[in-house]
């Protein structure tokens, strides 16, 4: 029995490393603060998000996630008046509207493995142009990580595995750092998760120690107008782990006075993607179908991800941050 669940085990964590070890946002341009910390408080906003997703529908142990996030931006309150070398008075503000803070909540389960956990995130962002902002991120993350003892059979009381830290769950802290650009026109960025890339051994001494591997996002996203009222929104976004192996989402949106969207995307690993959404006042609804080309389909009812936001600020004024910050 021992060797059996070794060899679940084994899989499993290949399973991980080589395909989803951290979660797969098919939404992820409507909150790319949960894959890079340097977004929050980047567009000014106070926002709320709300994110839900069911892999492979019908398939028992596929991947679910479910994730809470807040950010903000800390904006110009109040000013000081300072004098100069001239003597002359000028009005400074008490803070620069440079900082933005965020956090989120995570349940995640892929198969027999769950992670719960959190992430508070400092972001500072500055300009390099008048009308471009670089931000640059750091997060600190604390999750519990285990494997669902009830999912496996144990003919044996005295099963190691039944008293293993896995089995009990283990809390792991690491760091996420990221970096990005932001334009009326266009977004880029770039961030590294799990940076300390922890380890945790697996029941006795027989057992190799398993390393959480650091990953890597890579996104973009280009506005073309389309009409007075109207854009197509070209994006792309490229994970890889350190075993090196890529995976990228390459997307086109049409997006209708920022009240209503549409896309298509197609994943190198072998999926279609379709997703859909719609403004409400502050209140934003989205919804993203993923159909697979791989043989799994047919056991399968696809996968749906839903996200619902909502956004606090003035978004008539949403690029002009040094009018507002």
């Amino acid at each position: 029995m021992r060797k059996q669940v070794y060899i679940l085990i084994l899989s499993m964590f290949a399973t991980c490393a080589t395909g989803q070890q951290l979660p797969i946002y098919s939404q992820y341009l409507f909150n790319k603060f949960l894959i890079n910390p340097a977004v929050a408080g980047s567009d000014g906003y106070t926002s709320l998000n709300l994110t839900a997703r069911e892999q492979w529908v019908g398939y028992d142990g596929a991947p679910r996630t479910f994730s809470f996030s807040a950010q903000t931006r800390i904006i110009k309150k109040g000013y000081r008046v300072k004098s100069n070398l001239f003597n002359s008075q000028v009005f400074r503000p008490k803070t620069d509207g440079r900082v933005g803070l965020g956090a989120y909540v995570f349940a995640d389960r892929n198969g027999l493995i769950q992670r719960t956990g959190f992430q508070l995130t400092y972001a500072y962002h500055m300009w390099v142009q008048s009308n471009t902002q670089f931000s640059m991120g750091l997060a600190l993350t604390g999750y519990q990580y285990k494997i669902d003892e009830k999912a496996i059979n144990f003919g044996d009381p005295n099963e190691p595995w039944l008293n293993n830290e896995l089995r009990k769950g283990m809390f792991v802290p690491d760091v996420t750092f990221g970096m990005y650009l932001l334009n009326a026109k266009y977004s880029l960025g770039l961030s590294a998760e799990q940076l300390f890339e922890a380890s945790a051994r697996i029941g006795g001494t027989a057992y190799q120690n398993f390393r959480i591997e650091r990953h890597y996002y890579l996104f973009g996203s280009y506005d073309i107008n389309s009409g007075p009222n109207s854009y197509i929104e070209p994006s792309f976004i490229v994970n890889m782990s350190e075993q090196l192996k890529p995976q990228a989402d390459m997307g086109i949106s049409y997006i209708y006075k920022q009240d209503l969207w549409t896309g298509l995307a197609y994943r190198t690993s072998g999926a279609v993607i379709a997703n859909i959404g719609v403004k409400y006042q502050s209140m934003y609804i989205g919804y993203a179908f993923d159909f697979t080309l791989q043989q799994i389909q047919r056991i399968t009812y696809g996968t749906h991800e839903i996200t619902l936001a909502f956004k606090l600020g003035d978004n008539a004024r949403k690029y002009r941050w040094l009018d507002r910050y």
